[in-house]
């Protein structure tokens, strides 16, 4: 249950007990300056008389097991009488000396008077009844609404899931829409010796995006799946940025970016995969690579347990921003035709949220950079 959901029952249970109280004092009120007098009163006129004190719900429980005792037959109503008396304080004694209360007319009597005690009873009982009813009535109204919100949830997930496959189907299609035309040419002999290299090469870039995608879409279902865990170790987070960073050094190169670097020298400590957090640093890089501008520069900087990568490129709408994350975002065309799978950043967000951290987008860092994506991470508890 979420907790805004466990809050909001915690807030109704109190109210309603703030409330019972009160309408409790009210029906206590409502007894002593009109019920129990009238009820005096009536006992009185119909020679009932009651010697002894005890409390409210006593005397009135205790007054209807006496009525109820003089339905039985003689002998077992003194019986039941007596054990009344010993099990609710022989102290008060109930004595009915009215004749009224004698034969066929008198049952019908005892009956009446039974029926009112019982309601003198739900009476004051009634606070309580009103209060465990409306919060049955809430408690039910929250979960039927919580019912309701994982239903919608999981329509919109079967609706991302038939969009992603959508996608992967098209995204897959292309190259190999691409290749087999290629391979076609190139097996018929259309192709001009001097173009044969030209599609070799093109088919190979296809192939290599086919696998890039499906990499993708193999670590991505793997970190969906439920029996998926992390292999913790202890590791340095600093080294782990500086290799990462490395790896994709010469692709900075090629677009003529500038790295700047800060990262610190002395050793960052965190427990982490390795492997996979390392898998997220890099899909950061390559998105810097890609949607960075050329010639710009690119920060990657480790501070605090916060590792930010940030570029010069074109910024990220806004409508779209709120989606970047998502399997196959990939917004405008622009961003489309640059080779991105859109599955990236999602691996990257879902690996840092397992190694209880967020990732984040931050088009106001500043600096000259017009964006910045944020791995932030708890520091280790100090022993």
């Amino acid at each position: 249950m979420k907790k805004s959901a466990k809050w909001f029952l915690v807030q109704s249970f109190l109210l309603i007990l703030f409330c019972i109280y009160w309408s409790a004092e009210a029906v206590n009120y409502l007894y002593k300056v009109a019920i129990i007098p009238a009820a005096a009163a009536f006992l009185e006129s119909q020679q009932i008389e009651i010697t002894g004190s005890s409390n409210l719900l006593a005397w009135l429980l205790q007054l209807l097991f006496n009525f109820m005792s003089g339905l039985l037959p003689p002998g077992v109503g003194e019986w039941v009488q007596g054990r009344i008396e010993q099990a609710m304080g022989s102290a008060m004694s109930i004595q009915v000396t009215s004749p009224l209360y004698n034969g066929g007319w008198g049952v019908a009597l005892r009956i009446m008077i039974i029926g009112g005690i019982i309601g003198l009873l739900l009476i004051r009982i009634l606070p309580y009844l009103v209060g465990a009813f409306c919060y049955a009535r809430i408690v039910s109204g929250q979960f039927d609404e919580l019912l309701a919100q994982e239903e919608e949830q999981k329509r919109a997930r079967d609706q991302r899931r038939n969009l992603m496959l959508s996608d992967i189907a098209h995204d897959i299609k292309t190259p190999i829409t691409t290749i087999c035309g290629y391979s076609k040419a190139l097996s018929e002999g259309v192709v001009d010796e001097k173009d044969r290299q030209a599609y070799l090469n093109a088919i190979y870039a296809k192939a290599m995006r086919m696998d890039e995608l499906v990499t993708l879409l193999f670590e991505y279902v793997k970190l969906e799946s439920e029996g998926f865990v992390l292999h913790k170790e202890p590791g340095d987070l600093a080294e782990l940025t500086r290799e990462m960073t490395a790896l994709l050094y010469a692709d900075f190169e090629d677009r003529g970016m500038e790295l700047v670097l800060e990262i610190p020298e002395e050793k960052v400590p965190f427990e982490m995969d390795r492997l996979q957090l390392g898998r997220a640093v890099t899909n950061l890089l390559t998105n810097a690579v890609r949607y960075g501008k050329a010639g710009g520069r690119v920060l990657v900087r480790l501070q605090e347990y916060e590792l930010t990568v940030a570029d010069e490129g074109a910024s990220i709408a806004p409508d779209f921003a709120a989606h970047i994350f998502e399997p196959f975002a990939r917004g405008d065309k622009a961003r489309s035709s640059k080779g991105g799978s859109g599955l990236g950043l999602g691996i990257a967000k879902k690996i840092v949220e397992m190694h209880g951290g967020r990732l984040l987008l931050n088009q106001n860092f500043g600096k000259g950079y017009t964006k910045a994506f944020q791995i932030r991470l708890h520091a280790p508890a100090k022993p």
